[in-house]
């Protein structure tokens, strides 16, 4: 007769043995499960049961530090969105070119070294991203935009100015979303693409705002030394 102990002892035996980490490390070995399996699918499609598997952790213990799917996905990416603005800081040297350059930087500095955060934010989940989840991207967006209004030492921008600008953001997420995607270009020459883009974006606003098209001096419009990073 098979001993049905012995059994069992012998198969969790050949288990691996699952580490013990503190509380704060297990939480965010499920945060990163999470943004990663939510960069790549959306949120419908993620079930708690993938995300202890990528974690190599019990179903049960997602649940414990997370009531649900829906509030592991609001927690991941309000992780991801915490990381990215508190990279997005005003410089205070140089001509507003040097900083909204330093600025952008930083930003895919974020973007590469975070990618799934990054896609999760910005691409994962629903489509319609109202509510709580819409709340945490606008967030975002809304600090970028202030950065680069104090960089450019504008208080109140117009309705010409605040449109390019946001034109111009938009154009840095789907820049960092396909970069991520594709890696067929340097990165350093992405990122002057990009602040080529925002000088000739201004430069059109201009003919709408005498203002926006006066906050690029000349001198600034290509950074010292013809380079980004």
């Amino acid at each position: 007769m098979r001993d049905v102990g012995a059994t069992r002892q012998a198969e969790e035996g050949a288990r691996p043995a699952r580490r013990r980490l503190s509380v704060d490390r297990r939480r965010e070995e499920l945060i990163a499960a999470a943004l990663e399996l939510f960069s790549r699918h959306d949120a419908e499609d993620v079930s708690i049961d993938d995300v202890a598997v990528a974690a190599g952790a019990s179903r049960a213990l997602v649940y414990h530090y997370f009531g649900g799917k829906q509030e592991l996905y609001v927690v991941a990416l309000r992780s991801a969105a915490a990381e990215l603005q508190a990279r997005l800081q005003p410089q205070s040297e140089g001509g507003p070119l040097e900083r909204l350059t330093v600025g952008l930087t930083r930003y895919f500095d974020f973007v590469e070294e975070h990618a799934a955060g990054f896609a999760a934010l910005l691409r994962g989940g629903p489509a319609n991203r109202a509510g709580e989840i819409g709340e945490i991207v606008d967030g975002v967006r809304q600090r970028m935009l202030r950065m680069i209004t104090y960089e450019l030492g504008v208080e109140m921008p117009g309705p010409a100015l605040r449109v390019t600008l946001r034109s111009w953001i938009a154009s840095v997420e789907t820049a960092g979303l396909d970069w991520l995607e594709h890696r067929d270009m340097a990165r350093g020459d992405l990122e002057r693409l990009l602040v080529g883009q925002v000088v000739a974006l201004l430069e059109v606003a201009g003919g709408h705002d005498p203002e926006a098209g006066t906050l690029l001096s000349p001198p600034a419009l290509v950074p010292e030394g013809g380079t980004v990073r």
